[in-house]
This record gives structure tokens, sequence and C-alpha cells, in this order.
């Protein structure tokens, strides 16, 4: 299982929200870059950045900052928030993303979805973030009728392999993971699944790798290493990420 440090942008900053939350923000580095070089030291072979501002805006905001990351790790980065159209597709992967993360666009803009697999094969992921089981989009603003596998299985449909879930009532809170969604949502569509929100402890991580059979083969952890209640080294002994391991 491949474990993948988030770094949440923020006005230029590293942050994280309590369950996407801007009123519930705590400010971790001044300097994103140099946490990302961290993350990469301490033996992470891959890197979540999430755009808060373009979420919340519905287009990229800290491109700077995304530019000066790319440029100065030797790691794979993916890369979520405000990515709404081609043009953002394009820019992120050309600036050296290894991934790029659809999230409301799956919903509002499903051709995208479509034509972004087709250009760009596996460099293109769905977020799928739920709440109570229902679809969350616009930055977490706005609830949909749709619930989370109906969506996964949509964006399958359009060429999707590898999708990121997080259940929004536990992100950011180290309540532990949603395990019973995570699950329903690899097992029930095929599709490899990115864990994220909610992981705590060590115990968290033990619990989801026994899902990996299902599909689950990455987890993305944010809190519990800012907090430091997970450390880099405990997780990767557990997820038994090391180079030649999944991902």
């Amino acid at each position: 299982m491949l474990v993948i440090p988030a770094i949440d942008l923020r006005e230029g900053k590293c942050v994280r929200l309590v369950e996407g939350r801007l009123e519930q923000e705590t400010v971790y580095s001044d300097d994103p870059v140099a946490m990302a070089v961290l993350w990469q030291e301490q033996g992470a072979r891959m890197l979540h950045l999430v755009d808060l501002d373009g979420a919340f805006s519905g287009a990229p905001k800290n491109l700077d900052v995304i530019s000066q990351i790319l440029a100065t790790v030797n790691i794979p980065v993916q890369i979520g928030g405000g990515i709404r159209n081609m043009k953002a597709v394009e820019h992120l992967l050309e600036l050296g993303a290894a991934r790029v993360i659809l999230g409301t666009a799956a919903i509002l803009e499903p051709q995208l979805v479509a034509d972004a697999c087709s250009k760009y094969g596996d460099a293109v992921l769905v977020g799928i973030d739920g709440r109570n089981g229902r679809v969350a989009i616009e930055g977490w603003g706005m609830t949909v009728d749709k619930n989370t596998v109906e969506l996964a299985l949509e964006v399958k449909s359009l060429g999707v392999k590898r999708v990121v879930f997080t259940d929004i009532r536990k992100d950011g809170t180290l309540k532990g993971p949603n395990l019973e969604a995570t699950g329903e949502l690899a097992g029930a569509t095929g599709l490899k699944v990115i864990a994220s929100g909610g992981v705590s402890t060590t115990d968290d991580l033990r619990a989801l790798k026994k899902l990996e059979p299902l599909g689950v083969d990455s987890v993305i952890l944010g809190k519990a290493l800012y907090a430091g209640t997970v450390t880099m080294s405990e997780a990767l002994e557990i997820a038994g990420d090391s180079p030649g391991a999944c991902g």
C-alpha cells in the first residue's frame, strides 16, 4: 500500500481543515516547498497536493507554489482542487504533475472526464467526496443527489481507473477512516481506490491495509502526520511501502 502525504495549500501556506471548513483551519507551515522536501526525505514515494483556494473558487490559484514543489522534489505528485477544464488539466501536467484529480467536474462536466481520460489515461483520477453517502462538490460546499458508488461506476464508464475517496465527516478529525464505505466503493466498482480522511493511528493504517485485496492500494495521510499521531516511518512499515511495492 502506497503512503501519500498530503499538502493542502491555502494562500500559499500548508494548512489542514476540519471537514473542509475554512473556519477550522490550522496553518502547519509557511513553506509548503520545504514540507514537500521533508516528506520526500522521510521516504514518501508520492505527494498529494490540494489547491484549496482552487477548490472553493473553481480554478487553480496556488500555481506558483505548485510549480516550485514540482521543480524541487523528484517523486511523483498528484494534484487536485479547482481543475474544471482541459486547459487546467494540460497546464498542470505540463508543469510536471504525475496525476490530476478531477472532482466537481465529474458531476458537472462528465465529458471533460471522458476527454481527459482518452488523452491522458492513468494520469487522470477522480476525487469522490462523500457526506452521509452522498457526493459533495464545489469545495464540499454542496451535496448532490447521487451516492458515491453510483458516481464511481459512472466515471469508470468514462475511462477512470483510480479514484480518491474521502469521507468528509472524517477529514481532518483524527477519528478514524470510514472503512466500510471505502471497502464498499472498491468492492462494488473494481476501481483502484486511494483512501483519504480520518486516519489517526497505526491501527487505522492496519485496518486499511486489510482492504488492499479489494483494491484499496494507497492511503493519503494529512493531519495524522502533521499532528504527530503517526510518523512516516511507522506508516511506511505498516503499509509495506517500499521501492518496488504497488503504486
